[in-house]
């Protein structure tokens, strides 16, 4: 039997679960970004380039492992999903008067999709063929 945060992360049964947590992760985002003064706060905390970065990982981390394929379709479709996330994001963004979107913002989302997905492509163990359907 495998450690449990390994089947957590390769078992294709949570492959499902993973995905949509990826999802509810970027509504989180979102709307915890479109609170008025939210931002100012935290950004005692961490720096929009710290959060973005973090964030984005951690939704990069859950599409790679929620979708199904061989580990470069996984990538590539945590790279353009994460790019198109992070351009909705700055998007509404653009709509709030309190908010600016930034092409930086989205930039950096991007790259931490691009480091992440490389490094996962890395260490992760090819898909089996039982595994990517």
């Amino acid at each position: 039997m495998p450690p449990p945060l390994s089947q957590l992360v390769l078992d294709p049964r949570l492959r499902p679960w993973r995905y949509r947590a990826a999802l509810l992760l970027f509504i989180l985002i979102v709307m915890i970004g479109s609170i008025p003064g939210a931002r100012a706060e935290i950004a005692n905390v961490a720096s929009g380039l710290v959060l973005h970065t973090l964030a984005y990982s951690c939704v990069t981390f859950l599409l790679y492992t929620g979708t199904s394929g061989s580990r470069t379709q996984r990538a590539a479709k945590a790279i353009l999903g994460v790019m198109l996330m992070g351009a909705i994001d700055e998007s509404i963004q653009s709509f709030l008067p309190y908010r600016h979107a930034a092409l930086g913002d989205w930039m950096v989302d991007t790259c931490s999709a691009l480091l992440t997905t490389s490094l996962l492509w890395a260490l992760l163990p090819a898909p089996t063929e039982a595994s990517q359907a």
